[in-house]
């Protein structure tokens, strides 16, 4: 008998641990746990993933309400959020926001910014998220349709932006533009003849404001679409593999393409 009572006390002592164990167990592995920690010490701040933009190009990053929104900003919150962190926007202007990145004043820079050649000598760029589709903005009725027609022609393009190196190739006079808005008033004012922006940005515009006497052509068939991906640091390397790893979460779970329906009004990730 004693000897049954003592087996029972000692099950229930194996039970009882076992109890005890699993109670401080953790139940799952959370996102930050996984993330590696070269990508944690390549972040300016911790447990957080700091993001450049402009917040001024819809429908990439702007303000509605005062408060930013866009693809871009979901797009942000969204990797973050696959990475355990957090998300922090640092809105910064055309001119100054590759640079920032040198400066280390973000982790990354999501603004719409094409992967070329040039920039990865210099920079890391993430896979592709979206593929910018060029327009050629004139006013009905003019004959401007192609851009092999811009050739010593004012075209309004930011200075600096993919833009401006498409109409310099094609030999146009680019006019200095600080945005969409501003591009579009210059071909209205007569002060160029048109301008060289995305289909998406155009789409975007149209939803909130009148484009009367105004068009916008696509002009894929002369020029690809331009591949936009995140840009970084040419030292983060690890960050690069952590982005490109919730890149490819966000494209096959859908969410990548259901911002874009929501921001831009169709898919443009491919």
């Amino acid at each position: 008998m004693k000897k049954t009572f003592k087996n029972i006390l000692a099950v229930a002592g194996v039970l009882g641990l076992t109890f005890a164990l699993n109670a401080v167990k953790p139940q799952h592995v959370s996102a930050a746990e996984k993330l590696p920690a070269q990508t944690t010490k390549e972040l300016k701040e911790k447990g957080t993933l700091t993001i450049g933009l402009e917040g001024t190009f819809a429908p990439y990053s702007y303000r509605k309400d005062g408060k930013l929104t866009g693809f871009e900003v979901e797009l942000g919150k969204q990797l973050a959020k696959e990475m355990g962190l957090k998300a922090k926007f640092v809105p910064t202007k055309w001119d100054g926001l590759i640079a920032g990145l040198d400066t280390g004043k973000y982790d990354v820079v999501l603004n719409n910014v094409t992967i070329t050649k040039e920039r990865k000598e210099k920079y890391l760029f993430s896979k592709p998220y979206i593929y910018s589709h060029f327009a050629l903005i004139t006013k009905k009725g003019t004959d401007l349709t192609k851009l092999k027609q811009i050739k010593g022609q004012k075209i309004a393009a930011g200075t600096g932006t993919d833009n401006a190196l498409i109409a310099k190739k094609y030999k146009a006079t680019v006019v200095p533009s600080s945005d969409f808005t501003t591009s579009l008033d210059l071909i209205k004012q007569d002060r160029a003849k048109g301008a060289i922006n995305s289909m998406s940005a155009w789409y975007a515009y149209k939803k909130d404001h009148s484009t009367k006497g105004l068009k916008a052509t696509d002009v894929s068939k002369e020029e690809d679409p331009a591949e936009i991906g995140a840009l970084m640091s040419k030292k983060d390397k690890a960050l690069q593999k952590s982005v490109d790893k919730a890149l490819d979460k966000l494209r096959k779970d859908g969410k990548l393409k259901e911002i874009s329906k929501k921001y831009v009004g169709g898919d443009i990730t491919k």
